[in-house]
């Protein structure tokens, strides 16, 4: 029995509860090993005893801990204490995806594709190690408050379908591939169905299939046709549309083929969205009856050609072969043969051929000679050259940064493309954490990723700062922050240092820095193997941006709005996650913030709407249409729902006050009444009545 404030493993001090499932319960815990929090899932009791599935489920949780991927829920542990089975987990502090879809009603097209890209590179990462989510689906899909992307629960879906569990485990059947559904076989392609169901429910806000039975959803998974999600919302582009069809097809040989296929056509929909680029395969098309076009005859014919020269070619050697070994009589015969297969046409050819080849290899060969005895030099020029070309280095101004706070000087170098390290000096003149001096001048033009030391002001003699040099970046880390420093780390290629391990640190070792002060950590990416550089894409457009960064091999992940005081930069991209000029995988999400403007006044609406009680024609349960708008005219809710109160939570509206609009459908029914004056009997049709409430509604101040 888990109880708060118990340690599991000697190491994991549980915390709170965070979350409970069919199969689990979630805590949040601290490791006193790494001095960091993580995520503990405890299997519940019932599946505890089930040693069967603890076995399996144990080899798959296993198998997902080798996973390492920025899209992916990390599992770093997995152990059994006292009949209790457990999971140590990334701790990622977010929403799923199911509640995020079910706040904004329905997510743009971009937000959805943008999400589905990290999703995908998440599942290819578990695919390229042969590991099958099997359970894809909103709920298991994570957005962290940085806006970051994951995809948790690898290997359990394994472990559950493996035994006589009840459906009811597994979550939703809304997600199920028709091959699930009918208890078959499920491999990749299980995953890229699932993960279409999921596309089709941020873009429409709802799932294409539903019903009152899991029975019934799944047998509608196998038999009916997979509706448009731009049915329900029209302005879906056909790629998009075409991508969501594809992923969801019934035959998984109509599907993609892999998540590279689907990352692919993603990106591509990002800068062409309106394109019909979108390749459906139907094998029994490929496979059936066609007429032969001119085209095909034209084909046919040349291959049938170069098939009869290829066997020309065969019969002549073999004609010659026997004329070295057979008799006089033997060649005789042959010889005749040849006469009679004679062809002027071919023999032409073969002699214009000899000569280009005899001349090709004369050039070389004088070429050659040439470069031996230095003769040719232009060769090797215009190779330095281009070597030149490809070295320089783009250069940028040093700016000013002493008398600056060290965290703005800090942001400001790494806008610019420049490697902060920070050293410390006591002196009580300054205000603590001022940049005294720094290792460039201003003014001065410097490479990009140039390191610029800055000398930092400190009051007192500080903590002595301890070497990690050379050391894994989780020792380092938590060695640093038992010594009360903040750890920061950049990433950097270095083909002699390991993967995960510290090249460097700033401030360096044995000089004394001040407690609760950053050290920044320089972690080794290993060998520069398929990475790419961050662009610069500060002061673009939104969709300049993202053809920047399509182009050059990284994804667009989260765009957001928010306050920037340049000017210069409205509706233009004022920051980036990344550092420019760094170095990262290919198909990295870059998150993007999108300036507003200068900061001013804004307010919040977090709180819970109540049913339009005010109307005495209302009862519960009537399906009502709640839409929010701002006095600006901002919407910021439109959805349909039978059940109140409403979450909402909306924060940087730019209106004090606004309204709330509830419009619903009243059914009165007939009625037959008797007039007591004459006796006559008078009958009232019934009549439909449309209804609109209106409720204003004040935010509350940031």
């Amino acid at each position: 029995m888990i109880k708060i404030g118990m340690m599991i493993g000697d190491r994991y001090e549980i915390l709170e509860k965070i979350g409970t499932g069919g199969m689990s319960d979630v805590y949040k815990a601290k490791d006193h090993k790494l001095n960091r929090f993580v995520a503990v899932k405890v299997l519940k009791q019932e599946f505890s005893e089930n040693a069967n599935f603890v076995s399996k489920f144990r080899v798959e949780a296993q198998a997902a801990a080798g996973l390492m991927h920025p899209n992916i829920v990390n599992v770093y542990d997995v152990g059994e204490e006292g009949g209790i089975y457990y999971i140590v987990m990334e701790l990622v502090e977010g929403i799923t995806l199911k509640k995020y879809i079910e706040k904004k009603a329905r997510l743009s097209v971009k937000e959805a594709i943008s999400i589905a890209i990290q999703v995908s590179m998440g599942i290819e990462a578990a695919h390229n190690n042969h590991i099958i989510h099997r359970d894809i689906k909103p709920q298991n899909i994570i957005i962290s408050k940085e806006g970051k992307v994951k995809v948790t629960d690898f290997g359990i879906a394994k472990a559950a379908t493996s035994n006589t569990i009840t459906s009811n485990v597994m979550g939703s059947v809304h997600y199920t591939s028709p091959e699930q559904a009918r208890g078959g076989y499920s491999d990749e392609k299980s995953d890229i169905y699932s993960l279409g169901i999921t596309m089709f429910e941020m873009l429409t806000g709802r799932v294409p299939f539903n019903g009152e039975t899991t029975v019934a959803i799944a047998i509608k998974h196998i038999q009916e046709e997979m509706p448009s999600p731009r049915e329900y919302v029209s302005e879906i582009p056909i790629s998009v549309e075409q991508i969501v069809c594809k992923c969801c097809q019934k035959s998984p040989d109509r599907r993609y083929q892999s998540m590279a296929e689907l990352i692919m056509d993603l990106k591509q929909s990002l800068i062409n969205p309106d394109e019909d680029f979108v390749k459906v395969i139907d094998p029994d098309e490929e496979a059936s009856t066609r007429m032969i076009t001119d085209r095909d005859m034209v084909q046919i014919k040349r291959q049938s050609d170069r098939r009869d020269y290829m066997e020309e070619t065969m019969r002549l050697k073999k004609n010659e072969r026997y004329y070295e070994e057979d008799d006089e009589d033997e060649d005789d015969e042959d010889w005749d043969d040849d006469e009679e297969d004679y062809d002027p046409k071919m023999e032409k050819i073969t002699t214009i051929l000899a000569v280009v080849a005899a001349l090709l290899i004369g050039c070389i060969v004088l070429f050659l000679v040439g470069r031996t005895f230095g003769v040719f030099q232009f060769g090797e020029t215009t190779d330095s050259n281009t070597a030149q070309e490809e070295e320089e280095v783009e250069k940028v101004k040093m700016i000013r940064v002493v008398g600056l706070n060290v965290e703005e000087a800090k942001r400001q170098l790494l806008e610019l493309g420049l490697t902060p390290e920070i050293q410390y000096e006591v002196n009580t003149a300054y205000p603590v954490g001022t940049v005294l001096r720094a290792s460039v001048q201003d003014g001065i033009m410097v490479d990009k990723n140039t390191t610029i030391v800055m000398t930092v002001a400190q009051g007192t003699e500080g903590v002595k700062v301890p070497s990690v040099t050379g050391k894994s970046e989780a020792e380092a880390t938590s060695i640093l922050e038992k010594e009360g420093f903040v750890v920061n780390v950049t990433q950097s290629y270095d083909a002699a240092v390991e993967r995960g391990y510290v090249i460097s640190q700033s401030p360096e070792a044995d000089t004394t820095a001040p407690e609760g002060s950053s050290i920044t950590l320089r972690v080794s990416q290993g060998a520069e193997d398929n990475k790419v550089r961050v662009p610069n894409v500060i002061g673009l457009t939104e969709m300049d941006a993202t053809v920047s960064l399509t182009e050059s091999g990284l994804t667009v992940g989260t765009i957001t709005e928010t306050t920037n005081e340049d000017v210069s930069l409205i509706d233009l991209v004022c920051y980036q996650s990344y550092s420019v000029g760094s170095y990262v995988d290919k198909g990295t999400a870059v998150d993007l913030r999108i300036s507003t403007g200068p900061s001013g006044v804004t307010y919040r609406y977090s709180e819970g709407i109540t049913a339009p009680t005010e109307d005495p024609d209302y009862r519960g349960g009537m399906e009502v249409d709640v839409t929010v708008t701002t006095a600006d005219g901002t919407q910021l809710l439109s959805t349909r729902t039978t059940s109140f109160p409403v979450a909402v939570n909306y924060t940087g509206i730019k209106s004090p006050n606004g309204v709330i609009t509830f419009h619903f459908t009243v059914q009165r029914e007939g009625a037959v009444t008797t007039d007591p004056e004459t006796g006559q009997t008078v009958t009232t049709d019934a009549v439909t009545e449309e209804k609109t409430i209106t409720r204003d509604i004040n935010f509350i101040q940031e």
